[in-house]
């Protein structure tokens, strides 16, 4: 679900009442634990972690005028999503969560390829999502990123 909003705060405001709280909490996990260097930002309508075109001038490939994209969460019709570009450019990082997954929350992971999905809201594995946030610095995505759009 898109929000009309220009800003993080103003998103966490615009989304319904009940889900505010954990996309707070979600919000400040992600902040806490983000290598320095990513920037907080909207993005595609959801608030987004960019790598920014100081670090990364080329930007991304699909529209090099956007910052590098690298994590984005947002509150969708019927469940809460973590859009991490790790766990789709990495094996590794895949396989690290989806062993973690189980020892946090007892529900089936619900995932796509970089698409975390979370229909229970008062059960995000909020440390584990922190874990994640912290993986990869924006160093390591670029070359992660570089590395994945030659190949394909």
């Amino acid at each position: 679900m898109q929000y009309k909003a220009n800003t993080p705060d103003e998103y966490i405001e615009a989304i319904p009442e009940e889900r505010q709280p954990v996309m707070s909490e979600l919000r400040k996990v992600i902040k806490d634990n983000l290598p320095e260097g990513f920037s907080e930002v909207m993005s595609y309508g959801m608030i987004g972690y960019v790598v920014p075109h100081s670090l990364y001038p080329g930007g991304y490939h699909c529209d090099p005028k956007l910052p590098l994209p690298f994590m984005n969460i947002a509150s969708q019709k019927n469940f809460i999503a973590v859009y991490h570009s790790g766990i789709y450019a990495s094996k590794d990082i895949m396989n690290w969560f989806v062993g973690e997954y189980p020892k946090y929350v007892t529900t089936k992971l619900d995932m796509g390829k970089s698409c975390i999905r979370f229909k229970k809201i008062d059960q995000i594995p909020m440390k584990l999502i922190g874990e994640l946030a912290s993986k990869i610095t924006p160093q390591e995505w670029i070359e992660m990123y570089e590395q994945n759009i030659k190949t394909k």
